[in-house]
């Protein structure tokens, strides 16, 4: 990990991880507070827009394909957010189309790769692919891979298969020996730090979606809360954020068609004080008409993000004061002092 420019004194930036095919290219950056002024760290693993060459060369249809699977400028959403109310902040620069880090490193397509690997996977060692897999049996695909949105993405509804051409086994290696791995590090060590010093913490994992309504029927919801259905986030955070968007007059789903996926599963744990919501947006809210650039709606969506983060941060407070009132442990008041 590396420190970025005037973070020398209070390292509030820092990068780390490559993008492989771009020499010097970190894979995510972090923007964090010291001391955090919030229990909360906000991620944003899918609006990378950080494309080899290579990469670009390779895609059928590049351009298109790319907007499909970019959470398209939730990362700007994020920087807004993060910059009002002081959460933490941290953005994968790689794009999904690379590596998805909603995705468990099992969650392969072998059918993407040369050399008749597709075949031979299940008997091979994943440690051959990334150290901290060693040992492990490579499983055969498995569903989500199988849908075409596994780990490495392989082809999108309407639009069907995303490559030219096969991959090669060393490119899965270097995708998640300098992605994967090192975001997901990352991501549990800020989480760590920050129940370390409040007690609990929340990760709010930000993804958008495009407009779920029906043509001729009623719109659908601007956001879906994803818990896992309560296995991911206290029940109170959860009905907090419900009331929230209540007031807002803003309309939110639980958990369908979005539930929460990988990022959930392996850094959530609310009975150790872990606690992980995501968050979809409906595109058409923030975006212009064409969904490319941001709209009208912009300035307004960061406004609603940034008061459910600092409502959602006192309960958290709370919840790691009575959790635990050890003098190591700082409390919503003394912070907001």
């Amino acid at each position: 990990m590396t420190q970025g420019p005037g973070a020398e004194n209070d390292s509030r930036y820092a990068t780390g991880g490559e993008i492989p095919g771009s020499p010097g290219a970190p894979a995510w950056y972090l923007r964090c507070p010291q001391p955090s002024a919030l229990p909360v760290l906000l991620a944003v693993p899918h609006a990378g827009r950080a494309y080899p060459d290579a990469l670009l060369e390779r895609m059928r249809n590049p351009g298109y394909a790319a907007l499909r699977l970019e959470d398209r400028y939730v990362d700007l959403l994020a920087e807004e957010v993060a910059r009002i109310t002081g959460a933490a902040l941290l953005v994968a620069q790689a794009p999904r189309a690379m590596i998805d880090l909603n995705r468990d490193v099992h969650d392969v397509d072998w059918g993407m790769f040369g050399d008749g690997l597709a075949a031979e996977a299940p008997g091979h060692d994943l440690g051959s692919y990334a150290p901290e897999l060693s040992g492990q049996p490579m499983p055969p695909s498995v569903r989500r891979a199988k849908s075409g949105l596994g780990l490495i993405p392989r082809r999108l509804p309407g639009m069907g298969e995303l490559w030219k051409r096969r991959h090669a086994p060393d490119e899965l290696a270097a995708r998640i020996a300098g992605i994967h791995a090192p975001y997901h590090q990352q991501l549990a060590g800020q989480l760590a730090a920050l129940r370390a010093r409040w007690g609990a913490a929340l990760l709010v994992d930000l993804h958008s979606m495009p407009p779920l309504g029906v043509a001729g029927g009623p719109p659908g919801p601007e956001f879906v809360l994803g818990d896992r259905f309560g296995a991911s986030c206290d029940g109170g955070l959860v009905a907090s954020a419900f009331a929230h968007y209540a007031c807002q007059r803003r309309t939110v789903a639980h958990n369908r068609p979005y539930a929460g996926g990988y990022v959930l599963e392996r850094h959530a744990a609310p009975h150790q004080g872990l606690h992980a919501l995501q968050i979809e947006i409906d595109r058409s809210c923030y975006l212009d008409t064409r969904l490319t650039e941001p709209g009208a709606g912009f300035a307004g969506m960061v406004r609603v993000l940034a008061e459910l983060v600092t409502r959602l941060a006192a309960e958290v407070a709370a919840l790691g004061a009575a959790q635990d009132d050890s003098p190591g442990h700082a409390h919503w008041a003394e912070a907001a002092e």
